[in-house]
């Protein structure tokens, strides 16, 4: 599930949060673009996954609100936390995501097409769920739908609902668990140093 959720999050690559654009623009508009990216690059990133993961982690910062996406998956234990720990938890969320599963991206296939099947506004048009189909031209067709959030003038991503399994309440449950007897800092920790890390 997590690879196809790091694939989904990869057809948003190389977006910026635009005023003008929408969000179903923001999915579809790029997809070429960011496949062409990953070919094109393909033996450079497997020869050094440092590079890869950097790549990934720079284009995330544009189109995901990381910050939001962080304060749902640590849900009740973000009440008590600062907002820095707020965002050393979602960089140590992404830092591991990335080491674990950003391989995925490599396999991504050159004919993979994004189409949109829906796109439904919520909370009186401040945020959207934009339904979508990656289709492949092996396997079946993986269902994503991503949840945006207005902030400012621009549209940004806070959760991927894979196959109707969503990253934010997927995180959120793991970490609950480990919140229950380990502090914020010592989760963050864990996770920086590798002690800690997401589930399969």
């Amino acid at each position: 599930m997590f690879k196809r959720l790091l694939i989904a999050i990869a057809l948003l690559f190389t977006l910026t949060a635009a005023a003008a654009t929408e969000p179903a623009e923001l999915v579809t508009q790029r997809t070429h673009a960011v496949l062409d990216a990953i070919t094109s690059q393909r033996a450079a990133f497997k020869a050094d996954p440092a590079n890869l993961r950097a790549f990934v982690k720079s284009q995330l910062i544009d189109v995901m609100d990381r910050p939001y996406s962080a304060q749902l998956v640590l849900g009740r234990h973000a009440r008590t936390a600062s907002p820095q720990q707020i965002l050393d938890f979602a960089d140590a969320l992404t830092d591991s995501l990335l080491r674990r599963y950003a391989d995925a991206l490599l396999d991504i296939d050159p004919g993979t097409e994004v189409t949109i099947a829906s796109s439904t506004p919520l909370r009186n048009g401040q945020m959207m769920r934009v339904a979508s189909r990656i289709v492949r031209q092996a396997g079946e067709p993986v269902q994503v739908d991503y949840m945006f959030r207005k902030k400012g003038d621009a549209w940004l991503v806070f959760d991927v609902i894979v196959e109707g399994i969503s990253y934010v309440q997927t995180y959120r449950n793991q970490f609950d668990e480990q919140l229950r007897t380990q502090s914020l800092d010592q989760v963050i920790a864990g996770l920086r140093s590798g002690a800690i890390s997401v589930k399969d």
